[in-house]
């Protein structure tokens, strides 16, 4: 073991020397969390209160409902913001500037049509660059008009059928009902990393697939220098050689991992979860990684050929397994054929922690683990064979 140490102290001296394991590991991946979190900022996470503004036109009794009983009680749940706003001039140009990202108009009249029996609908006024916020306000103001229409029509019914002395009760007891819009903030108790801890962890476990495999090439940059050939001359044996380039690969992983889990942490407040789960969850990544990338280098030539094998491979895993966008959510076969790449099953194992106990990782960490077993078993079987050549 201590000849396997030294190898690999050797080659790891060699990459932070080269710097192209810290670049690859650790530089590009923070750089590229770094501007993902600020392209989508305010699209996904969950984190930034959406600023809707309401213009009533109307000041009837349907309008008065909305905006005394509804929209407080979308505003008590602290993700949106209302603004009541005086005319409609002001809230458009609110809404043009940014300031508002979506204005809810009640037209005069609308509870005079409501009453009378007539069809009636509300505006909504949307921010260009705010496209979700727009159908945040749609969708209220549809669950309001869908409401109505649901009372009008029992309304209707009971009078249709003699039953007027049933309306007052009806009318009781749609006073009493609960708001038809409630918006409550689960975040916390939903299996899903937030945009900040998402690009994060993607970004890392992406690239960890490329930093691995600068401890399996080095075997055959040796090889094809030459050096190979008197490394197996040396009282050296075949296992040390080996155990010493998978051991390389291991530590230049978990160096990466650990760099940027706390960057990430620091620099962007990304929530990684349980640093128990989290660290049974990157040792097994880590293994699968080597484990593929060792499996790719035995079949190529030479070391080129295996980086540019790898790099293919490792974009594609990363693509499939939702290291850009959560794949999983996607229709149709992409979201089941997902779990076949290693980095959904990291990803998948974050999403648990911040739901569950730290219990809930041992699913994803034995896929992972099946993955570093099935292809590390081929890759140590073959690069025997190559330690001969």
């Amino acid at each position: 073991m201590r000849a396997a140490w030294l190898i690999c102290r050797k080659d790891l001296k060699a990459r932070l020397r080269d710097r192209s394991a810290v670049l690859i590991g650790i530089v590009v991946p923070l750089g590229l969390a770094f501007i993902f979190n600020a392209i989508f900022s305010g699209i996904s996470g969950g984190s930034n209160v959406i600023s809707l503004g309401v213009v009533n036109a109307d000041r009837g009794v349907a309008s008065q409902q909305f905006t005394s009983q509804v929209l407080p009680a979308v505003g008590r749940s602290g993700l949106i913001s209302i603004h009541a706003e005086p005319s409609l001039a002001r809230a458009r140009a609110l809404a043009a500037n940014g300031t508002l990202a979506a204005v809810i108009v009640i037209p005069a009249g609308f509870s005079a049509r409501v009453q009378a029996n007539q069809p009636a609908s509300m505006q909504v006024i949307g921010n260009v660059d705010a496209p979700i916020s727009a159908e945040v306000a749609r969708s209220i103001a549809e669950s309001y008009a869908a409401d109505l229409n649901r009372i009008r029509l029992s309304v209707a019914t009971v009078v249709a059928n003699g039953g007027t002395a049933q309306v007052q009760a009806l009318a009781a007891r749609a006073a009493a009902a609960a708001a038809p819009v409630a918006v409550a903030d689960v975040s916390a108790q939903t299996k899903e990393l937030n945009q900040k801890s998402f690009f994060a962890a993607g970004m890392a476990v992406f690239f960890l697939f490329f930093t691995v495999q600068f401890g399996v090439t080095s075997l055959l940059e040796e090889r094809n220098d030459g050096t190979l050939a008197r490394l197996l001359a040396a009282p050296i044996s075949r296992v040390s050689i080996l155990g010493g380039k998978l051991l390389t690969s291991f530590l230049l992983g978990a160096i990466s991992m650990a760099v940027l889990v706390a960057a990430t942490t620091v620099l962007f407040g990304a929530t990684w979860g349980n640093p128990v789960g989290v660290t049974v969850l990157i040792v097994t990544a880590i293994m699968a990684a080597t484990g593929i990338m060792a499996l790719i280098a035995t079949v190529a030539r030479n070391a080129e050929q295996a980086a540019n094998w790898q790099s293919v491979v490792a974009v594609i895993l990363g693509l499939i397994g939702g290291t850009f966008f959560p794949v999983a959510l996607a229709p149709g076969v992409l979201s089941k054929i997902t779990f076949v790449a290693p980095q959904a099953w990291f990803l998948r194992g974050l999403g648990d922690l911040r739901g569950g106990s730290v219990s809930v990782v041992w699913v994803p960490a034995l896929a992972m683990l099946a993955f570093a077993a099935v292809t590390g078993g081929l890759a140590l079987f073959r690069l025997r064979r190559l330690a001969e050549v």
